[in-house]
């Protein structure tokens, strides 16, 4: 505990706060002693990104925290001692070496241990399929990967072509990056076009291999309907070349029958790191202009970026749905631009995936089951700083600005994207930790920890978007991809700069309406 501690405001030119800061095992947690009514500022230690000691002042010794969510805190603290101790004490709370010290294996929320194990039963990816209609003539589930001997970052069980033997899906694997084989992300049971995902081939420039051969045509030949089939590299073009001097890269056309392969660029893991750096040093400017605000904008490229990903998404739906084709995707390893952009083209094909069960589902399949590194991504542990990228958020986002452009066909407004962004993070459920299925189970997060989906739907009614439609009102959605049609995400990167908002936020005042209403029509009928 450390008193006569100072907070600015960032973003006005209020007078600072002064208060108390304490840490506890979980949480810094800052009280305003100046404050008429008591205000508390809590922020979670696995939420802090980065902590920086800052040159003294004549206020004291300050300390600028910046959070994986945002939260940008400037604390100034009157002794050097109280500083440095604060200092190193975040350091080493905020990047635990170990799985076993984050949040979710102490946080206890007084469960049953019935309801804590229903929670993880709450998502079963099985029905989903089923929803699809698999097992079916062309596809079944299956079980080739229970011993994690084909790809020990994919789920036990995949779903892939009923004609692909086991012969074929182990010489695939062999083929593949990682021994990540083409399986099925989505069916779109209108014409039995599938949407499949892999890793990039081991082809480098001239190395084939039959049973890969023989999965893609099996993957073509389950959608009867159309002559040939699409081959998506989510990367640019250059950086692919690159790759296949390495001995990987990407499939070359004259060795499969009826493939079409195209190339759309989504950037690696890298340039997305430093253009959201960009963005956030343009978004905590003091008081900047309109211009220098969007000049920021634009010189960090992080709509463009959006916009990429979102016309890969786009891509994607269309050939299903318009040219009723399947489409394999792959980036690299098949893990990050692969999961964005399967994940936001079943978004636009299928409103299930608008609902709250349904997005939770399309989480689960598309990032946890099929091995999206979380961990690394998202930085849970202390490790490598270039294999943090922020991958899930640039996904995040694009559902954002679909709700943008057809408010009326998701079921969750912004602040369930929000919950679910911040959990992410925040390591207090097992959800996302570890990097694949196979870790999970090693860290027995199933055992000792808890789901966040039955949280999130426990909170349902704040989450939920007064203006959806249901299911009916609109099937696929065909979003408008110029760049004027993307907005800056204020809710999101400006969350907690207290000086920009509205005085009174529309989704509260439409949901006290909402509720208000059917008060009135219950009286109503009860008065009848």
């Amino acid at each position: 505990q450390v008193e006569n501690v100072k907070l600015l405001d960032r973003y006005t030119n209020r007078k600072a706060a002064n208060g108390t800061l304490y840490l506890t095992a979980t949480h810094l947690i800052y009280v305003d002693a100046s404050a008429e009514v008591r205000k508390e500022t809590w922020i979670l230690h696995h939420h802090i990104a980065t902590v920086e000691k800052l040159p003294l002042t004549t206020a004291g010794y300050p300390l600028l925290i910046h959070c994986k969510n945002f939260h940008v805190a400037h604390f100034v603290i009157g002794q050097e001692h109280d500083c440095h101790e604060v200092y190193t004490s975040l350091l080493k709370l905020s990047q635990p070496v170990k799985p076993e010290e984050l949040y979710a294996f102490s946080y206890n929320p007084k469960m049953s241990k019935e309801n804590r194990e229903m929670g993880w039963k709450l998502i079963d990816l099985k029905v989903d399929y089923q929803r699809m209609g698999i097992p079916n003539d062309y596809w079944e589930i299956t079980d080739v990967n229970k011993d994690y001997e084909v790809c020990n970052t994919y789920p036990p069980e995949i779903v892939v072509p009923r004609a692909a033997n086991k012969a074929v899906v182990i010489g695939s694997s062999r083929f593949r990056s990682r021994g990540r084989i083409p399986v099925l992300s989505y069916l779109y049971k209108e014409n039995n076009a599938a949407i499949c995902r892999c890793s990039q081939p081991l082809s480098g420039f001239s190395a084939r291999c039959l049973e890969d051969e023989q999965m893609l045509q099996a993957i073509r030949e389950a959608n009867p309907g159309s002559p040939f089939m699409y081959v998506v590299d989510t990367r640019p073009k250059l950086n692919a070349m690159a790759n296949r001097a390495a001995g990987k890269g990407y499939e070359n056309e004259d060795n499969y029958d009826n493939i079409r392969f195209k190339f759309i660029g989504i950037e690696n893991i890298h340039v997305m790191r430093n253009s959201l750096q960009k963005l956030l040093e343009v978004c905590e400017m003091k008081s900047p202009s309109m211009s220098d605000f969007l000049t920021g904008l634009e010189n960090s490229g992080w709509l463009r970026h959006i916009k990429a990903v979102m016309d890969a998404g786009v891509f994607l739906a269309k050939a299903v749905k318009d040219e009723k084709a399947s489409v394999l995707v792959h980036c690299s390893d098949g893990w990050d631009r692969t999961a964005q952009v399967c994940s936001l083209a079943s978004l636009l094909l299928d409103p299930f995936y608008r609902t709250f069960k349904g997005f939770m589902v399309l989480i689960e399949k598309e990032w946890i089951a099929m091995g999206h590194k979380f961990s690394h991504r998202c930085g849970h542990l202390d490790g490598d700083p270039k294999e943090v990228s922020p991958v899930f958020t640039q996904f995040v986002e694009c559902v954002w600005q679909l709700m943008q452009q057809f408010p009326c066909t998701f079921e969750f407004n912004e602040r369930f994207l929000l919950e679910i962004h911040d959990h992410v993070y925040s390591c207090q459920f097992g959800n996302f930790l570890g990097t694949c299925h196979r870790e999970r189970e090693d860290l027995k997060i199933f055992e000792k920890t808890h789901s966040l989906w039955p949280f999130l739907l426990q909170k349902k009614q704040e989450l939920r978007n007064p203006l959806y439609r249901g299911f009916t009102a609109y099937k696929e959605l065909q979003p408008n991809t110029l760049p004027f049609s993307f907005q800056f995400w204020c809710g999101m990167y400006n969350r907690f700069d207290k000086g920009m908002h509205p005085k009174q936020c529309v989704l509260d005042h439409l949901l006290s309406c909402m509720s208000q209403k059917t008060k009135l029509e219950d009286n109503a009928s009860e008065l009848e």
